[in-house]
């Protein structure tokens, strides 16, 4: 090897030592970067589903709060439907849902869930919840026999909740269509002399009950609990036949003719949440608190006018003993 051989045959060599050196010390070329981290070392923007009733807006407000203040990650509230949020999540889209109610998604939760596993259950958020038919507790006064659902077999019970929309049928005030209800086939199953007509919104059927509240007029019409109202009116739920996995079993074909079933209400996140922002994934596993927690602040948004944020910061001012053992 002459002298011009030797000298090109060192610098290659010297090239590639400082070659193998740099991708070593970056941990290897092909190594993506952490994926919670995006370019500049920010923090993934979590983006929490809103479905449209109060006790959701209170629990994704409470986590915004605290995944932001104690955790560093900015949050991104995303209000959608309670079905349209299942596709969203498992594409990654979205981040998590924190109020699930299990009576409602056995599809969902088999398809997702079970078998694509693009979504991952992440435990109880804690309240029981239960849908059912509710009416104010003075109706009983006269009708007694409408503690359950015989009682309402009568047409002339059906002609004494009619409205000028349902003719002589009496008036099933139900909520808004993206809701998960079954009543219209219960109502036909059971051959109840009703009509379900849709109210729109939870709102608006909490405008009906005050207003039928007000003047002691009947009113049938699906709710459930927790809830604030029930602080506010005194509700009696009727009693249908008992909830059974058969009677469920019938919900494609229509034939659901039973009670809603309680309800363990239950928290969802994308599959890769645990990689992408693992202390907000523990976080959101831990996130559990009761029934009275819910109403408390559910209280403060319908009947004392609150924001969920407002009312969700007051929950967090006074029950810093709660949420600090969520915090990874």
């Amino acid at each position: 090897m002459n002298h011009k051989q030797m000298s090109r045959w060192w610098l290659l060599l010297t090239m590639g030592l400082i070659v193998a050196v740099v991708v070593v010390a970056c941990g290897g070329a092909s190594q993506p970067e952490p994926a919670q981290q995006q370019q500049g070392g920010e923090k993934i923007t979590i983006k929490l589903v809103e479905n449209p009733w109060s006790s959701s807006q209170a629990n994704v407000a409470v986590a915004k709060i605290l995944i932001e203040k104690n955790l560093g990650y900015p949050v991104e509230i995303i209000t959608l439907d309670e079905n349209a949020q299942w596709p969203a999540l498992a594409s990654g889209e979205l981040h998590a849902s924190l109020e699930v109610w299990p009576s409602g998604h056995a599809e969902n939760v088999k398809k997702y869930i079970d078998e694509q596993k693009a979504v991952e259950n992440l435990g109880p958020l804690g309240p029981v919840g239960q849908i059912g038919w509710f009416m104010p507790s003075y109706m009983l006064e006269e009708h007694p026999e409408l503690a359950t659902w015989e009682g309402f077999k009568d047409p002339e019970i059906g002609k004494l909740f009619s409205t000028a929309e349902t003719g002589d049928k009496g008036q099933f005030l139900a909520g808004d269509q993206s809701w998960v209800q079954y009543d219209a086939d219960i109502i036909k199953n059971l051959g109840l002399p009703f009509e379900v007509v849709t109210a729109g919104s939870e709102e608006a059927i909490l405008a009906a009950l005050d207003s039928a509240y007000s003047r002691k007029d009947p009113l049938l019409f699906y709710f459930w609990t927790p809830h604030s109202i029930f602080a506010k009116y005194d509700l009696t739920m009727v009693e249908l036949p008992p909830y059974s996995d058969e009677c469920y079993a019938k919900a494609e074909s229509g034939g659901v003719d039973c009670a809603y079933p309680a309800d363990e209400l239950f928290k969802i996140a994308w599959v890769g949440l645990k990689d992408a922002a693992p202390d907000v994934y523990q976080f959101l596993k831990n996130f559990n608190y009761t029934n009275q927690d819910q109403i408390e602040m559910m209280a403060a948004i319908e009947l004392e006018n609150k924001t969920p944020a407002e009312a969700a910061q007051q929950w967090v001012d006074a029950h810093k003993d709660v949420w600090e053992k969520w915090l990874p």
